[in-house]
């Protein structure tokens, strides 16, 4: 069967693409070799958040008596945790199967392989072939866990993001090598659980992505729970012969040795661009991405590439809207849409980690603005001065904002503490309308609440703090 537009691959990048490619009057196929929401929905973003959120759940639990409410006998089911974490996967992985008979659009399960123009090569499970032809190819094929030679991932002692969703047993104690999102996520979850957890980040900081100040209090307050942290270090070697592993760490003091039950590699990612036909059909390559232009075409026309496989960060949101792009280019060529997409402003993506305390970020940061050439402007407002913080029992953290002294332009904010995920958007849709200090100031935020430390913080770098 022929079709308009092939999709390789059904993440957060690929279901979206195809989608609207459907909403635009286009005939779409979605491949997919494993399950439909790819990494994010099943091994990545969601299923780790119902993790986290039993963590907070039995977090809260323990302190209850802060709140004036008396708990006994609290204790966890390991399993029962990872067993939740798992429905709320497949519950959204039917949501997405849903929405695939909802706009009518083919599922072809098997591994996708691109086999000259406007075909695809599937090879389901059972070894079987078949050609899918359409017009147009948008590939989607996502991302896994990066391996570094001297950490090879064997699944049962040295593991990736993958298998630390589903362990049978929790460990005692386990090592976590990078401290980016993935790594402080479940370097949280564990500690919360009773893991002994160790971070080892070879950046001088952790989050090292983040402003500084915001990894200089989230390493405040990942110590103050008790988890270890060793930055401006590195994992020479893992051996493994033993009852549990031994990880030798070099640093400025030399070479030590930790031991632990395991050692979870959150190193970052590595896209999946090998075996999908690039080579062979022209589609270059740079630094193991597939390169595109603004709309998203790769080298070759007709052939689209988004998410985690092209150059944008590797964001669940990113790949959703990069998704949306493509397939408005495409109907923009076939005139089913009227005008070219935008193209997407890569410095106003919103960031978030999702441990306790939470980070949120977007555009500059401070160092940022500064290298770049701005005078700025500084703003912090600390949630230990927020009433809404104080009566939820959640002060850790602060609002940063930073702004350019010249024109006004809001050029970033940082944020860590409780459930600021939820506000960074107020910041992105202001940089996104190139609104300055005044608009933020008087558009009124409800009080009491978490999100008018954002107001307070933008008072703050002019001066105009109310409450600090």
């Amino acid at each position: 069967m022929a079709y308009d537009i092939l999709v390789l691959g059904s993440g957060p990048g690929g279901y979206p693409a195809a989608i609207r490619a459907s909403q635009l009057g286009f005939k779409v196929a979605i491949i997919e070799k494993e399950s439909l929401g790819g990494v994010c929905l099943n091994w990545g973003c969601i299923p780790t958040k119902a993790l986290l959120k039993s963590a907070q759940v039995y977090d809260y639990l323990k302190h209850s008596a802060d709140y004036g409410i008396k708990s006994t006998g609290v204790e966890h089911d390991f399993g029962a945790v990872v067993k939740r974490s798992r429905g709320v996967a497949d519950k959204m992985s039917k949501g997405v199967q849903f929405l695939m008979k909802k706009n009518k659009i083919d599922v072809v399960m098997g591994y996708g392989k691109i086999a000259g123009k406007g075909k695809i090569e599937v090879t389901a499970a059972d070894g079987k072939k078949q050609i899918v032809e359409g017009k147009y190819i948008i590939i989607a094929t996502g991302a896994r866990s990066r391996q570094l030679p001297n950490l090879p991932q064997d699944g049962k002692k040295i593991i990736g993001y993958r298998e630390a969703m589903v362990l049978p047993e929790q460990p005692k104690s386990m090592i976590v090598v990078g401290s980016g999102a993935i790594g402080v996520e479940f370097a949280d979850f564990y500690n919360s659980m009773g893991t002994k957890v160790t971070i080892v980040e070879f950046m001088d900081r952790i989050v090292p992505v983040e402003d500084a100040d915001i990894s200089k209090e989230l390493e405040k307050q990942l110590k103050k729970k008790g988890i270890n942290i060793l930055t401006s270090s590195e994992v020479t070697k893992v051996d493994t012969a033993g009852a549990g592993v031994k990880a030798t760490i070099k640093n400025a003091a030399g070479e030590s040795v930790l031991e632990g039950d395991i050692v979870l590699s959150a190193v970052g990612i590595a896209p999946n661009i090998e075996n999908i036909g690039l080579e062979e059909n022209g589609i270059k390559t740079d630094k193991g991405r597939i390169v595109v232009d603004k709309s998203q075409q790769t080298s070759v026309p007709g052939i689209y590439a988004i998410g985690d496989c092209s150059p944008g960060q590797a964001l669940a949101h990113v790949a959703g809207k990069e998704g949306i792009t493509a397939a408005e280019s495409i109907g923009y060529l076939e005139k089913k849409y009227n005008h070219k997409p935008e193209a997407i402003d890569y410095n106003n993506i919103p960031g978030c980690t999702y441990c306790t305390p939470e980070i949120a970020s977007v555009g500059f940061t401070e160092k940022a603005a500064k290298d770049a050439g701005y005078e700025v402007k500084v703003g912090k407002f600390p949630f230990m001065a927020s009433g809404k913080a104080s009566a939820a029992g959640n002060t850790d953290g602060f609002v940063k904002v930073i702004f350019d002294a010249k024109y006004g332009e809001f050029l970033g904010a940082h944020m860590i503490g409780a459930g600021v995920t939820e506000m960074i958007a107020e910041v992105v849709v202001a940089r996104k309308l190139e609104t300055t200090h005044h608009e933020i100031l008087n558009a009124i935020h409800p009080h009491p609440t978490m999100s008018e430390a954002v107001k307070e913080a933008v008072a703050a770098a002019y001066g105009e703090a109310i409450d600090i």
